[in-house]
């Protein structure tokens, strides 16, 4: 995929830090509130946006935003512990898996099928490295071990990933839309030359 141009990287950027904004106080959603879309947003941002500084403006406006939630939203502050410094690492996989992945974006269904496995992969990494962080840092376990990790990740990574998985989904058909409307109308304007 070519990199966007500017009026277009700043028209995505402005909606993935709407739907950050929107989405990152509920991580699982419910019956009110979209899962957040954080995961998803951050590898999409790796392939359409790319560039460093504009992963570190999320990074910076995912912190922005949780430091309100709880702060004045009455979110917990249960997971604010200093493995919490992780998950800019954790963000890190997801970006630039991204990118490294965006030159072979191309729209085709292989490309799709490519780009869907690469989140779940880097998905799944990021996961273990932010609740890796969390469990084995983060204080909250009195007793930390092996087994009794590897059964919350179990328990937990699958919800994270289905909704990064979700997301990058519904962006997936979002894209091969927009790719099939502007070809058709290419080729309209084709025709009538």
């Amino acid at each position: 995929m070519k990199p966007l141009s500017r009026p277009m990287f700043t028209a995505v950027a402005a909606l993935f830090a709407m739907i950050m904004i929107a989405t990152r106080f509920n991580h699982f959603g419910d019956a009110l509130h979209l899962p957040d879309a954080s995961m998803a947003l951050f590898f999409l941002g790796g392939i359409y946006l790319r560039k460093h500084l504009a992963f570190l403006c999320f990074v910076i406006l995912a912190v922005l935003v949780d430091g309100y939630s709880v702060s004045y939203a009455g979110v917990s502050d249960f997971c604010i512990t200093m493995a919490y410094s992780f998950l800019p690492l954790a963000y890190a996989v997801l970006w630039y898996s991204g990118r490294l992945l965006a030159p072979r974006y191309n729209g085709s269904p292989a490309s799709h099928v490519l780009v869907f496995a690469g989140l779940l992969v880097s998905a799944t990494l990021s996961y273990a490295v932010s609740n890796g962080a969390f469990y084995w840092l983060g204080g909250r376990y009195t007793d930390p071990n092996m087994a009794q990790y590897l059964q919350r990740f179990a328990q937990w990574a699958p919800l994270f990933v289905r909704a990064a998985a979700a997301y990058v989904l519904a962006a997936q058909v979002v894209q091969a839309l927009i790719f099939r409307f502007a070809r058709r109308a290419a080729a309209d304007v084709t025709a009538q030359a």
